[in-house]
């Protein structure tokens, strides 16, 4: 079994700051791709940003220049900083991840159970 676990995740005024953390823990072969996804009360699941294990990552237009996604990879463990907070950032974020259990098993993707932000005006 694989588990994912964000923490990190609160109230905050707007223009502040969080840093969000997931761990994943359980029967990892690799991991690829991690990422980060938020949910707004009434609205779709949205891309925030992915990292890949050398290190390069992406961002959604509504987060750069305001978001930091990095990982550790020997703590299986990737963090999202997050500045300049927004109201519009208020929302439930989860982590994601491509992983291997086995090097006979091809990747699956897995969820966390999400950490609450919210950015008050």
């Amino acid at each position: 079994q694989v588990q994912l676990v964000e923490s990190g995740g609160g109230l905050v005024q707007a223009g502040g700051s969080l840093r969000l953390s997931c761990a994943a823990s359980g029967s990892i072969f690799s991991i690829n791709a991690m990422a980060w996804y938020r949910q707004a009360p009434g609205k779709q699941r949205e891309f925030i940003a992915s990292i890949i294990s050398s290190g390069s990552a992406g961002y959604a237009d509504s987060v750069k220049g305001r978001f930091t996604i990095s990982r550790d990879n020997g703590k299986n463990t990737v963090y999202l900083q997050m500045s300049s907070l927004e109201p519009a950032d208020t929302g439930v974020y989860y982590c994601n991840a491509g992983i291997r259990t086995s090097n006979t098993h091809d990747e699956s993707d897995y969820w966390g159970q999400g950490t609450q932000v919210a950015v008050s005006s």
